[in-house]
């Protein structure tokens, strides 16, 4: 058997790699329609493609490109468009769009995303909207809108499937069959009692497998939870994620049904959230996107610089102290950055643990104590581990078993400070109400910046002078 030439292989990797990527070549197709102004073109070559597909491609292009697309686009944009767009670009394509195609749009899209579409636009672009939607969307928007940002009000969607509870699968089938309203997509039947509060859910897997004769209450899936309003749309999330939910209500102040999340939603929260928390902790600010301009990258990624470099002033503060030190044996200012990074990197890793187990709430009060100690031994072990490599590098290097033994004890603290301090620092912004993605990193730089240098320089000092 031969083997396949390496540019098949290496075609066939990069394939993989961009299965669900929009080809360049489709790309530059759809720009060359635009080029030529050529509408039919235009229509044929976005059919084909999926409403998130498109979306990311209006991200992907330069605005210039994007207005004349959306503008030959035309009265073919539509709604799902609209709902998978980035915020940034969000409001940019809604200025562009014809009114009436704008309204179109808006017709054709679920409560919750014309809530989502609409928080984060100006009043005068709220109302331009509003106005679109019929009576009772419009009613139902606005009360949506009501609620707290944030909050399973602002997420759920006001369209619902719904049956009393004495009902059988017969009478629930035709209730569907003749309803013309339908959702475009449920997943479940609403139980609900006299004052409509929700008492259970029917999937329609077993819905459609039952006899007519079958009650609605005897088919009922085991897990139901009912979600309040006002609770935090990451709590919804955290739910949904740890209990396997497809669909829950959504009670008002009153236990009263008033609507329902599906996993669609709580998943993109759930996606939100975990991107939050990276850029968080790497400084550069939670609304970042690659769509924003120069201007707003630096304001949103200044006051971070200016955070680490405060941090990195005391740290060469504790540097300062020891100069004397270092001008008698100039290996450790070879030496002392080693000791440094190495901690700062297990910090980071440490810290990454923990405030994602602090997110999925799995690192709780109950667990905290042996986790705190695992990182402590993890750091020890790597510790000893590279005080070791290091004692060889200081013996070797520069001829010093002293140096070594300085730098190897000076590498076992600083890890096991850095495991500590990356467990330890979260969980204590946490209680404190600070969001730990957003402010821990540079507490933990500064610790093992500090420990380091001061572990390391001080050793020195009483052993090597």
């Amino acid at each position: 058997m031969t083997d396949e030439p390496a540019e098949l292989v290496e075609e066939r990797e990069e394939e993989a790699d961009d299965s669900y990527a929009l080809p360049r070549k489709a790309v530059a197709q759809i720009l060359y329609a635009v080029d030529t102004n050529d509408r039919d073109q235009l229509i044929e070559l976005m059919e084909p493609l999926h409403a998130a597909d498109i979306a990311d491609m209006l991200e992907q292009i330069n605005a210039f490109d994007r207005m004349r697309l959306i503008k030959l686009y035309d009265r073919e944009f539509d709604g799902e468009i609209l709902s998978e767009l980035d915020e940034a670009i969000r409001e940019e394509v809604i200025g562009i769009l014809r009114p009436e195609v704008l309204a179109e749009a808006v017709r054709e899209m679920d409560s919750d995303d014309v809530v989502d579409l609409l928080e984060d636009l100006e009043e005068e672009q709220q109302e331009a909207i509003l106005e679109v939607l019929e009576d009772a969307d419009r009613v139902a928007v606005e009360q949506s809108l009501t609620y707290p940002e944030y909050s399973a009000g602002r997420l759920m969607q006001r369209e619902v499937v719904m049956a009393p509870e004495h009902w059988n699968v017969g009478e629930a089938i035709d209730y569907l069959r003749n309803t013309e309203d339908l959702p475009e997509q449920f997943y479940h039947v609403i139980l609900v009692d006299p004052k409509l509060r929700p008492v259970a859910n029917v999937t329609l897997g077993r819905l459609m497998s039952s006899r007519r004769e079958v009650l609605l209450g005897s088919i009922a899936e085991d897990t139901f939870h009912i979600i309040p309003v006002t609770r935090p749309e990451s709590e919804v999330a955290y739910a949904f994620n740890q209990y396997h939910l497809i669909s829950a209500p959504v009670v008002d102040e009153n236990d009263r049904l008033v609507g329902v999340i599906t996993i669609d939603d709580a998943m993109a929260v759930l996606d939100d959230e975990h991107e939050e928390d990276i850029l968080r902790l790497a400084g550069v600010g939670e609304e970042s996107r690659l769509s924003d301009s120069i201007l707003e990258t630096t304001k949103l990624r200044f006051p971070w610089l200016a955070v680490n470099l405060l941090t990195a002033v005391l740290a060469s503060l504790v540097i300062a102290q020891f100069e004397a030190a270092i001008t008698q044996v100039v290996a450790l200012a070879v030496l002392m950055p080693i000791v440094a990074s190495m901690g700062g990197n297990a910090g980071t890793q440490s810290l990454t643990v923990a405030v994602r187990a602090l997110a999925t709430k799995d690192l709780t009060g109950s667990n905290v104590w042996r986790v705190i100690r695992r990182e402590a031994f993890v750091g020890l072990v790597n510790g000893v581990a590279f005080a070791v490599i290091m004692a060889l590098v200081g013996f070797f290097w520069f001829g010093s078993p002293q140096l070594g033994a300085v730098i190897a004890a000076a590498m076992i603290i600083n890890l096991v400070v850095a495991g500590l301090a990356g467990i330890m620092i979260p969980v204590i912004l946490e209680k404190a109400g600070v969001d730990p993605a957003l402010a821990s990193g540079a507490f933990v730089t500064t610790v093992t910046d500090v420990v380091g240098f001061f572990a390391f320089l001080g050793l020195a000092v009483v052993v090597l002078l």
